[in-house]
């Protein structure tokens, strides 16, 4: 359920890394958390984001939670489908349903995140 070519944040988010470019997504465990989903908040292409600073918001039934960027660059590309059908995220949150791609300021930062299987130890999966 968890790719092992992701690495995970303990607020619940994956970056899965390709070359220079990271695509940024949350997690299964943090949209079964949130409950349906009915509104995705992105940031616009060309913002710069800061690992560990927010970089949009998820609106749930439940909650509105805020979504932190696991690594540092500058947005190239938001998941335009989100803005129409925001329940993507609870059917297909690892696929399909990625927030944002980033070009990577430094891709040294992916070192400090979670493996798969150190989410899901960390979910006590």
């Amino acid at each position: 359920m968890y790719p092992d070519n992701f690495r995970y944040t303990k607020e619940h988010e994956w970056v899965s890394i390709e070359g220079d470019t990271g695509t940024i997504g949350i997690t299964d465990h943090a949209q079964h958390e949130l409950g349906d989903i009915v509104y995705v908040d992105l940031p616009k292409v060309g913002a710069s984001v800061a690992k560990g600073g927010t970089i949009g918001s998820v609106e749930s039934v439940k909650a509105v939670s805020d979504i932190y960027s696991p690594v540092s660059g500058d947005v190239i590309e938001i998941n335009q489908a989100l803005a129409d059908k925001p329940e993507r995220l609870n059917e297909d949150p690892h696929g399909d349903a990625w927030l944002v791609k980033v070009r990577l300021t430094s891709s040294d930062e992916v070192k400090g995140l979670l493996s798969a299987e150190d989410y899901r130890s960390y979910i006590g999966e």
